[in-house]
């Protein structure tokens, strides 16, 4: 590929190729970390740890409830001692496999569409989920930031949140997969985990865990940290 950054295509499997840039200075990361298996480490128990605090600190019930402003308020909150690109809006396009997340010159235009969606009912905020999805705002750390967000909508407005635990990760992975084209089965397969308990800190907490182990994080748990 010969293009320029902006048009370089980024996908879950080239991620070698990012650390490999990092470890050359392309792409420095504020550790100073060169070691690619070290630095997964690093990401995942600081921010980890960071998404703890977030909780712990009430930090977490200051945040803009389903906005972008909102989600890169979580994303610089998890990661800005990992990346120096934390809360800011990517500046190359996307992809994962054959599907292409939303293209440079239209993602802004796309994040504020989503600011404006609605969202009061449990079927508005699916919608707006994946609306967030197919935009993948940041060059990493969507999903572990964005099912944060997802959660504090259905914490808002329907006093629910999901329970990650009951979520498998196959059937997760495979309904967001197929969610630009229908989000039926991502809305029923998330419909069957909703409950009632939206203070209950450790269901959080068993929460972050899941949603790391969904992006092959699971070096840590969040209780020995």
């Amino acid at each position: 590929m010969t293009a320029g950054r902006n048009d370089e295509i980024l996908t879950r499997w080239n991620l070698e190729k990012i650390l490999t840039n990092r470890v050359r200075g392309i792409d420095s990361n504020p550790l100073g970390i060169t070691n690619q298996i070290a630095l997964a480490k690093a990401e995942e128990r600081i921010s980890k740890q960071k998404a703890k605090h977030l909780y712990d600190s009430g930090k977490i019930n200051e945040i803009e409830v389903g906005t972008f402003k909102g989600l890169a308020t979580i994303h610089f909150y998890l990661f800005s001692d990992i990346y120096n690109f934390a809360g800011e809006i990517r500046t190359v396009n996307l992809a994962k496999g054959n599907f292409r997340f939303a293209p440079l010159m239209y993602l802004e235009t796309s994040l504020q569409y989503i600011d404006k969606m609605p969202q009061s009912t449990y079927k508005e905020i699916i919608e707006k989920y994946v609306e967030m999805n197919i935009a993948h705002p940041f060059r990493e750390g969507n999903g572990r930031s964005m099912r944060i967000w997802l959660d504090l909508m259905l914490k808002k407005e329907l006093q629910k949140v999901i329970d990650w635990n009951l979520v498998d990760k196959e059937d997760y992975l495979s309904a967001m997969e197929r969610s630009p084209i229908n989000d039926l089965e991502i809305s029923h397969l998330l419909s069957q985990a909703l409950t009632e308990q939206i203070h209950d800190r450790q269901l959080f907490m068993k929460g972050i865990d899941v949603s790391y182990f969904y992006e092959g994080y699971s070096e840590y748990t969040i209780d020995d940290l």
